[in-house]
């Protein structure tokens, strides 16, 4: 059960970590400042501001729950407290993909993404679903 815990939630913070680390280059990529008026400066600096937040918040999570899950004496509030957050903020992300699709452009894309968000969401639920259903302290049982 440990070693599921550990694969899970070691796979959905490595997508975590992944896509926050694409997204600090997404702006340059496609080209983000050339649809936004160049005077309006206040609105680039946002979505400036905003990407970064973003994108550090999902290296960060990532992070934070490798280093709980890897922890010896694993702390289980601590590990439940971050697999809550995770799958609150993937289901999010998941549920915002079904109502406003990025990459409908190509359905392979869209549906693709759609099945990335799902798959890390149940990693960690599943992860969060293993804590909370099987302490590791018998005596918690």
């Amino acid at each position: 059960m440990t070693l599921w815990v550990k694969i899970l939630t070691s796979l959905g913070s490595l997508v975590s970590i992944g896509f926050g680390v694409w997204h600090f280059f997404v702006p340059k990529i496609w080209n983000w400042y050339a649809y936004i008026d160049p005077s309006a400066t206040e609105l680039a600096l946002a979505v400036r501001a905003i990407n970064l937040f973003f994108s550090l918040s999902l290296v960060l999570f990532g992070a934070a729950n490798l280093l709980v899950v890897y922890n010896a004496p694993r702390e289980r509030f601590s590990l439940m407290v971050l697999l809550s957050t995770s799958c609150v903020l993937w289901a999010t992300r998941s549920i915002w993909q079904l109502l406003y699709p990025q990459g409908s452009f190509q359905t392979a894309l869209q549906y693709g993404l759609l099945l990335i968000f799902v798959l890390v969401f149940f990693c960690f639920a599943f992860s969060l679903w293993l804590v909370a259903a099987y302490p590791a302290d018998p005596a918690q049982r």
